[in-house]
């Protein structure tokens, strides 16, 4: 009896050892990025003419571990006594070159704290720093050697991933989104950080200004306040003002004449100002301008109610439009493009703005001349007012300094402009087909005579009462 006794203890311990193994060699295999994915890093390229701007975005808890620097626990305001040392080590490990070799100057700017979330890895803080990359003179900014190892040479599980953000000779202006040119990792069979090849391809003018034509017709079809001032100065357009109030129309040709030139002179003023500020590389600052615009949209509103300047609706637009092409310029000051560049990104920008501006208000035009001969007119108009006036002042209160639901209810609604677009179109092809049905209501007889509308059987009654 003993042996079976033996042979059956010696059999469940290694089955219990089996048991036990298995498990424990599969946790040891697994690699650490599968049992705790960690953050990686990010390299964000903005190139310019003759240098190349990064935006680094590092994980604190690596960065620690790798250069030694404990950032994981102070505070902003402490930052700047550990700049030196951070500047320090991230000179010595981003390295770029020409092709060839030769070396590029690199200069450490603005450092700054965040706290940030990716996938998988939960909150964590980061390390956010400004790097300007120049090369040699002569040298080619859209085809380098960047020797990159931040954290890498130490954190051998970490990886970087390097993109482009901005572009302007590619076509790449918009600063949203980023295209990914390559990883940073650790070559585990040579236990070296192998140098990423970037080739950003030939870039031209021609890509960077259809490139500023579309963000100009983007900027304006997503920049509800400028639509509103535009349209809401076109609104009372064919209305005769007397004694304070809006009465009776001006005539179709009237006001076809009116619209164009309040949409010319708002077009010239905001192109004026757009060319100066941005030509002459003005520092305005932004507050002030945007809490102009959202002012001047609340005077078109209250003009629409109840006129203020009858006749002079083309000065009061070329004045505001003033503004409004400060605001513009914002967008290229953002850019920090070389003349050339500003140059036909100017003119792409304005005529995308034009272009955009035009088709809105050709979509607009036969709604406006049908709605002004409704009955219904004043109500629209008002109504149509008091929503523009409230989302107005909305957004002054929101740009002096008290961010409200109004404002960004207002803000959101450049966010639909396809339903926008789609709106305005039908609403032009109901207008157009309106107007038709009516003209041919009243169609001149061969002998000379006006065809008209048949009366129905109590207007003819009461035409022969009389």
């Amino acid at each position: 009896m003993t042996g079976p006794r033996i042979w059956l203890t010696t059999a469940l311990r290694l089955v219990a050892g089996i048991a036990i193994a298995v498990p424990a060699a599969l946790l040891l295999g697994a690699s650490p990025a599968a049992a705790h994915p960690m953050p990686h890093s990010v390299v964000q390229l903005d190139v310019y003419k003759s240098s190349v701007t990064a935006q680094l975005e590092l994980p604190v808890g690596d960065f620690a571990t790798a250069s030694g620097i404990d950032l994981t626990s102070i505070e902003p305001s402490a930052l700047p006594a550990k700049a030196t040392a951070i500047r320090t080590y991230l000179g010595k490990h981003i390295r770029p070159t020409t092709l060839k070799g030769k070396a590029w100057r690199v200069g450490i700017g603005a450092l700054s704290l965040s706290r940030t979330e990716q996938t998988s890895t939960g909150p964590y803080r980061e390390l956010i720093v400004k790097a300007v990359l120049t090369p040699p003179a002569g040298a080619d900014v859209r085809h380098f050697t960047l020797n990159y190892d931040v954290i890498v040479h130490q954190v051998v599980t970490h990886v970087a991933l390097v993109s482009v953000r901005q572009d302007w000779a590619a076509g790449r202006v918009s600063g949203e989104g980023a295209t990914q040119v390559g990883t940073v990792r650790l070559d585990i069979r040579h236990m070296t950080v192998p140098p990423l090849t970037v080739d950003l391809g030939d870039g031209s003018a021609w890509r960077g200004f259809l490139a500023m034509v579309e963000l100009g017709g983007d900027h304006i079809l997503t920049g509800t306040d400028h639509l509103l001032f535009l349209l809401i100065l076109l609104l009372p357009a064919p209305l005769r003002a007397a004694g304070g109030r809006w009465h009776g129309l001006v005539g179709a040709r009237a006001a076809l004449g009116r619209i164009g030139r309040i949409t010319i002179a708002f077009t010239a003023g905001h192109s004026v100002a757009l060319a100066a500020t941005a030509l002459g590389r003005l520092q305005i600052p932004s507050r002030p301008v945007e809490a102009f615009i959202a002012a001047s949209i609340l005077v078109g509103a209250v003009h629409a109610i109840r006129p203020l300047f009858p006749g002079r609706e083309a000065l009061v637009a070329g004045v505001f439009g003033l503004g409004h092409g400060m605001a513009f310029s914002f967008v290229l000051a953002e850019m920090h493009l070389s003349t050339g560049q500003l140059v036909f990104s100017l003119l792409g920008f304005n005529l995308g703005i034009e272009l955009v501006q035009l088709l809105l208000v050709c979509l607009a035009l036969p709604s406006l001349l049908v709605i002004v001969r409704l009955p219904v007119q004043p109500t629209l108009r008002v109504c149509g007012a008091l929503l523009t006036g409230t989302s107005a002042l909305g957004w002054l209160v929101d740009r002096l300094g008290a961010p409200n639901p109004v404002a960004r209810a207002a803000d959101s609604a450049g966010s639909h402009t396809t339903l926008m677009l789609a709106t305005l179109a039908v609403a032009a092809a109901t207008a157009a087909g309106w107007t038709l049905a009516t003209r041919r209501r009243a169609l001149p007889e061969p002998g000379g005579g006006v065809r008209l509308r048949p009366r129905s059987r109590p207007d003819a009654e009461a035409a022969r009462s009389s």
